[in-house]
Formats: C-alpha cells, sequence, structure tokens
C-alpha cells in the first residue's frame, strides 16, 4: 500500500497562541505531504514498513538511499512530532519519563535548558532529539534534516522541529523564543508511550 499522510490528531489553531494556525496547516500539508509524496515515488518499497526503512536505511540500494533518508525521514520524524504536542497540555512532566529526566538531567528545568541549548545551537534545518541510546542511555542528541536516531538504533522519544518552517511565521528568526513556549504543548502521556516501547525494546 502506498503510504499515507495521516490527519492532524487536533484542528490546525489547537496548539495556539505557541504555534499558529497557517503554520501547522503549511507544515502538515505541505511539507509533511511532499515527503509522503516522494516517498511513493518508490513502489518497490512499499511492502516495507516506514519504521523498517529508517532502521534499515543501509539495506537499501545506494542509489536511492539518500532519497529515503529525507522522504521516509521526513515522513518518520514528522509522524512523532504531531503525535508528542497536544492542545492544553505543556507543564510538569508525568508518568515514569519523570524518573528518567530527574536521574539523567538533575531535574526537568535542567532538562529543558539542555534541550533547548541543542536546538538552539543546532546549524541550520533539522530536529532536537531525547533518545535511548542502542546501549540503553538517555541522550539529548540534535540531527540534520531529516536524519533519524532510530537509523543509528537509537531510539526517539521526545522531539522538536527546529526547520524554519516550523515556527518563522510567529517567530522569525528567534528560535529560542519558539523552543521555549513549545513546552506548552508537549503530550506527556505519548511520550510516556515512546519511553515505554523503549524499554521493550532493550
Amino acid at each position: 500500500m502506498p503510504f499515507k499522510l495521516q490527519s492532524l490528531p487536533y484542528p490546525t489553531d489547537a496548539l495556539e497562541p505557541y504555534i499558529d494556525s497557517q503554520t501547522m496547516q503549511i507544515h502538515h500539508d505541505f511539507h509533511h505531504g511532499s515527503y509522503v509524496n516522494n516517498l511513493n515515488k518508490y513502489p518497490e518499497l512499499q511492502n516495507r514498513s516506514l519504521d523498517d526503512l529508517i532502521r534499515n536505511l543501509n539495506s537499501l540500494p545506494g542509489e536511492i538511499r539518500t532519497a529515503i533518508r529525507n522522504h521516509g525521514g521526513g515522513h518518520f520524524n514528522h509522524s512523532i512530532f504531531w503525535t508528542i504536542m497536544y492542545p492544553n497540555a505543556g507543564g510538569e512532566p508525568t508518568g515514569e519519563i519523570v524518573t528518567v529526566i530527574d536521574e539523567v538531567f538533575g531535574n526537568f528545568e535542567n532538562f529543558k535548558t539542555q534541550f533547548n541549548d541543542t536546538g538552539a545551537k543546532h546549524f541550520g534545518s533539522g530536529f532536537v532529539w531525547l533518545v535511548r541510546t542502542a546501549d540503553g542511555k538517555f541522550e539529548i542528541v540534535s540531527l540534520p534534516n531529516q536524519d533519524c536516531p532510530w537509523s543509528d538504533g537509537h531510539y526517539p522519544i521526545l522531539c522538536n522541529d527546529v526547520w524554519e518552517h516550523a515556527y518563522y511565521l510567529t517567530y522569525q528568526n528567534r528560535r529560542p523564543e519558539y523552543l521555549k513556549q513549545w513546552w506548552n504543548t508537549v503530550n506527556w502521556d505519548a511520550v510516556n508511550e515512546r519511553y515505554a516501547i523503549s524499554q521493550r525494546l532493550s
């Protein structure tokens, strides 16, 4: 079956004032949509899951590997990004992820500061991630463009998109402000679900 662009799990204006409706519509319908459309130009891959493609990029023929990293990664990364945000969310973390944050980063404020600094200092386009590494550690990393930590065996738990199209209409060049305000949208239930999956995969 062709890869599909899933609908947003909330209306485009649901994350205002932190992310505006026009940004959400353009970001989801056109940017994410283009990744899906371009990925579907490779019908020979449609018998494989998106997760399998991203986890096993090196198994792909060299002549299409970069395209699948870009378009498949764009589809994979955004599919996570939409689900870890939700209206009337944010605030202090809840659930089992609190233990990880406290044990690894000291407390939530330290975690946010490190996560935001990593995103602010990332040069150009990409994502900032909280991952469970292949050897079971928890780290904050940034990756360029649509590269995904799952391609290196690191399970993605939380991410923020720092491409300019994710924030420019509201924040212009003020990426640090966007990073700060974005925490008002975080869906801790979804983050805890991803954390639980990472535990099962360890």
